[in-house]
C-alpha cells in the first residue's frame, strides 16, 4: 500500500502538471472509484478549477473554487496518471478527469481498494480526513503529545505506528524501517518504552521517510508509479523490510519475519532485541 512518502510523490507530481487546471469532464468507469460517502457524484466538478492539492498522512485532496473537495486514497494499488487525451486506455482505468489542453488526469486500481469522492470542505481539511491524525510532517504535529499517547497505549509499538488515528503516513513498510533505524522491537509494548526511546523512533520515522521522499518512494513492482509513470527507487535503501534471511547491515545478523496481524514484521533479532 502507498504510504506517506508514495503518497507526497504523488502530489507532487499532481500539482506540477494540474494545480489551475479546469475539471471540463468526470467520467466514472467503476463503481467502487466512489466512495458511498461521497457528498455527491463525481462527476459534479465538472467545470471546477484546481487551486491546491494538499495531502495527509495517506490521503490527498483537491481544493477547487467550490464548497467541496475532491478527497482520493490509493487503497492499496491506486495511481494517478497524467496522460495526453488521445492516449489508450489503461487495462484498470476507473476514472478519468478531462483537463484543459487535451490532457487528462486518470485514476487506476487493479485491487479496486482506492477511492475518490467529494467532501465537504470549509477550509483547512475536508470531512472525509478531519478524523486522521497529523503525519510527522505537519506544521502542527506535536512530538511531545504523540509521545505520550504512545506510553499511554498497551499495545506493540508496531500495532500503534500503524494506527492513522494516532500518527497518520506510516504503513507497514516505514514501520519496519523506522523500529529498525530505532533499534526497537516491533512486539514492544509502548507502556514498556521510555519517553526518550519513543522520541528516537519519531526522529527515524522522519529521517527515514525524508529519504524515502528525495528517493521518490519504495515501489517493488508497476502497482506504485509517480504521475508521469516513474518508479521511486528507495527499495534499493531498505534495511529491514523485505530482506528476510539477509545479513543486517549494523551486525551481519539474519533479517528474521514474523507473522503480525494479518501482515508481517522484519526486524533484527540482534539489535532489536526485545
Amino acid at each position: 500500500m502507498p504510504e506517506l512518502p508514495e503518497v507526497e510523490t504523488v502530489r507532487l507530481g499532481i500539482e506540477r502538471w494540474c494545480l489551475n487546471s479546469t475539471i471540463n469532464d468526470v467520467q466514472v468507469l467503476h463503481h467502487r472509484a466512489t466512495n458511498p460517502r461521497s457528498a455527491a457524484p463525481l462527476e459534479t466538478v465538472a467545470g471546477a478549477s484546481i487551486v491546491k492539492i494538499s495531502r495527509r498522512g495517506k490521503f490527498l485532496w483537491f481544493e477547487l473554487d467550490r464548497p467541496h473537495a475532491l478527497v482520493a486514497h490509493l487503497g492499496m494499488s491506486g495511481q494517478f496518471r497524467i496522460q495526453p487525451s488521445e492516449a489508450m486506455d489503461e487495462k484498470h482505468l476507473r476514472a478519468r478527469l478531462s483537463l484543459n489542453e487535451n490532457q487528462e488526469l486518470r485514476f487506476i486500481d487493479q485491487r479496486t481498494f482506492g477511492w475518490l469522492a467529494l467532501s465537504g470542505f470549509g477550509g483547512g481539511v475536508p470531512d472525509l480526513v478531519a478524523a486522521i491524525a497529523l503525519d510527522i510532517f505537519d506544521p502542527h504535529f506535536d512530538r511531545a503529545a504523540i509521545v505520550k499517547k504512545f506510553r499511554k497505549r498497551g499495545s506493540e509499538i508496531k500495532r500503534a505506528l500503524l494506527d492513522q488515528n494516532l500518527m497518520s503516513g506510516v504503513g507497514n513498510i516505514y514501520a519496519d524501517e523506522s523500529l529498525w533505524r530505532a533499534k526497537i522491537h516491533p512486539q514492544s509494548r509502548c507502556d514498556a518504552l521510555s519517553p526518550g526511546k519513543i522520541d528516537n523512533l519519531l526522529t527515524s520515522i522522519h529521517s527515514v521517510m525524508s529519504k524515502a521522499l528525495v528517493e521518490g518512494g519504495t515501489s517493488f513492482d508497476s502497482l506504485y508509479i509517480n504521475v508521469n509513470g516513474e518508479s521511486g527507487y528507495f527499495a534499493h535503501s531498505l534495511e529491514a523490510y523485505g530482506r528476510e534471511n539477509e545479513p543486517c547491515t549494523r551486525c551481519a545478523t539474519q533479517i528474521r519475519r514474523i507473522a503480525f496481524g494479518g501482515r508481517s514484521s522484519h526486524f533484527c533479532p540482534r539489535c532489536q532485541k526485545l
